[in-house]
């Protein structure tokens, strides 16, 4: 039997139920069913039903849609959803993604002024990673921006790379916000990328999250290494629709988005078409950066393989 000319990875390409946002998470359910997505991405926010595993399930169950990732409650708006803890917010994340069969907790790294939380978020992490099968993927953020001002609102650093995770969320409109070079993070994720959301920016000093392919961001590039390096996480796709001025209009830019997904996401089987084709994203499998810090007692530890003021992130 010929091999076929065109390989599609095992990735699924799901919907964060915060591209659909001012409506409702139910509504992310029911557009992510009719354009074909492979999941959801569960932002849990202040919507009573993203913080209701049952109402989840019955969502899931009712559009045949799967949720294949967890958003722990990280954003200024969430301060209060699930508890002031951000250790309970990240048990009851990682208990939701249980209950409903999704293997991504995606998690953002502390603010600044949660001191005591950020002190122990490396090793915390890691000690929540090993009591589950769920992955918990910390995603890359950006310096907050105003005029010529900056200010470094996330600690350890709103560049995760600088710290050993065992897995990473790479957000392209956050790179782009940050003004760093997308391939190079990633290159220093390695194979410990574990979770992709999906979007593109300008640069602008705000998160714009844009349908793929209308920044800058390398977001074809991207796809075509992770389809090539046999990339088994989740493509999210998390843009801004705030904007559209219909119903009509915010799904056709879901559509445009999944459609640019799944095609870059194809890769030619063949050796000399794959030589052509934009590199994977590598590393040393399973090491840490050599500027990566993590204190404490997992150093030992090998990763496993295998809205006013609401944004997608």
């Amino acid at each position: 039997m010929a091999e076929p000319v065109v390989r599609i990875p095992d990735a699924k390409v799901a919907l964060s139920t915060a591209s659909v946002y001012p409506e409702s998470t139910a509504t992310a359910f029911e557009i992510a069913a009719r354009l074909g997505y492979d999941g959801v991405e569960v932002m849990v926010w202040t919507d009573p039903v993203s913080q209701d595993v049952e109402a989840l399930r019955r969502l899931s169950d009712y559009h045949g849609v799967p949720v294949l990732a967890v958003h722990a409650p990280c954003l200024l708006i969430t301060q209060r959803v699930w508890s002031t803890d951000p250790w309970v917010k990240l048990q009851r994340a990682r208990a939701a993604a249980e209950k409903l069969g999704a293997s991504t907790v995606v998690v953002h790294p502390p603010f600044r002024w949660q001191r005591q939380y950020a002190r122990d978020f490396v090793t915390g992490i890691w000690r929540m990673a090993d009591e589950t099968d769920v992955r918990f993927a910390v995603e890359n953020m950006y310096p907050w921006r105003y005029r010529d001002r900056e200010m470094l609102a996330y600690a350890p650093d709103w560049d995760v790379t600088k710290y050993d995770y065992r897995h990473f969320t790479v957000d392209l409109s956050h790179t782009a916000t940050a003004r760093t070079d997308a391939m190079a993070m990633i290159g220093r994720m390695g194979d410990r990328l574990g979770h992709v959301h999906l979007a593109d920016g300008n640069g602008s000093a705000k998160d714009e999250h844009l349908v793929p392919g209308r920044g800058t961001q390398p977001c074809a590039e991207l796809l075509t290494g992770l389809a090539g390096s046999g990339f088994d996480g989740h493509v999210v796709i998390e843009v801004n629709t705030r904007r559209a001025m219909s119903a009509a209009e915010r799904e056709a830019d879901l559509a445009e988005a999944l459609a640019f997904a799944r095609l870059h996401l194809a890769s030619p089987s063949s050796p000399s078409s794959s030589s052509s084709s934009s590199p994977a994203p590598s590393a040393s499998p399973s090491a840490a950066p050599s500027s990566a810090k993590r204190p404490g007692p997992s150093s030992a530890r090998s990763p496993r393989t295998g809205s006013p003021g609401m944004r997608p992130s």
